[in-house]
């Protein structure tokens, strides 16, 4: 099993982004996601930024370097962006939606398909790999269950990565919910999710965890939290667990996991977080705690 660093959801200032990834570095991963991938008017890291920075690592490193792309694309500033990730034609690219997918097929590259894009069966599956598509992130709400039946049905199957570890990203929209927080117009938001490098923490009317808003995306209020179900990720035949960055203690999670992978589990190193999702429940419960509903 193989562990990943995803891409940053959240606005980090660019100094923070240059330590954070060179403490990743010396972490046991096997590879790091690179790249802006909710929001085009993010300006600390440019394309050729990321560029520059994804090339920097995979030069010090022997870590797997991937580039992913924007998720919502409204401009043709954005649409500029994602070209310029996908020209690259010495990473990995990860398509986050399906205009990546359509450059980096014309060109002929092999490429990943994040999360966010929807693949629920076995005949997109194949009809993507038939573009070039090498890597599959499986979308977050699909549960154990689900994947099962998808890949039973394939007669060839890409390398299947997981989201195991962080708060999900559920839902992207044309309209800056923490700019409308802040009573600004997202024309002229000024960059005020920087302000928010976990988000913004949206609760119930009963002052439960919601959601996390994070500029045009919706996180899940709870971090995801798989660990608990290590042994049965290893059944699935899943190849990498990706593990969203945090703003404190990813190393903590990074070892947790990697602890796990040499045979020594203990989940109470993680917070309990949720796993709704993957034991066929509602996404916000938490399963693993009470032993009932496991997936089969």
């Amino acid at each position: 099993m193989r562990l990943a660093l995803g891409p940053v959801q959240y606005y980090w200032q660019r100094t923070d982004i240059n330590h954070f990834y060179e403490t990743m570095l010396s972490t046991p991963l096997d590879s790091i996601y690179l790249g802006e991938v909710v929001c085009g008017k993010r300006h600390a890291l440019r394309a050729p930024d990321w560029l520059e920075l994804a090339q920097m690592l995979a030069e010090v490193s022997d870590k797997q370097i991937v580039l992913s792309t924007l998720t919502l694309l409204e401009s043709n500033a954005d649409l500029s962006w994602v070209r310029k990730i996908c020209s690259n034609s010495k990473l990995l690219v990860e398509a986050n939606d399906m205009s990546a997918v359509q450059l980096l097929s014309e060109a002929r590259l092999p490429f990943a398909c994040g999360p966010t894009v929807n693949i629920y069966n076995q005949h997109t599956l194949a009809y993507l790999m038939s573009l070039g598509m090498v890597r599959w992130t499986v979308p977050v709400e699909m549960s154990s269950r689900q994947l099962a039946a998808v890949l039973n049905a394939c007669e060839k199957k890409p390398e299947v990565e997981l989201f195991a570890y962080g708060h999900m990203p559920l839902a992207y929209s044309a309209r800056c919910f923490t700019a409308r927080h802040l009573g600004l117009d997202k024309d002229n938001c000024a960059y005020r999710c920087m302000e928010y490098p976990h988000g913004l923490p949206l609760e119930s009317q009963e002052g439960e965890a919601l959601f996390v808003i994070n500029g045009i995306q919706t996180l899940s209020g709870k971090p995801l939290n798989l660990l608990h179900h290590f042994p049965q990720l290893c059944e699935r035949g899943i190849d990498i667990l990706r593990l969203s960055p945090q703003w404190q203690q990813m190393e903590q999670v990074i070892e947790a996991f990697d602890r796990a992978r040499h045979g020594d589990l203990h989940p109470q190193l993680l917070p309990p977080g949720v796993d709704g999702y993957w034991c066929d429940h509602p996404g916000l419960e938490l399963i693993a705690r009470s032993g009932t509903g496991t997936p089969a």
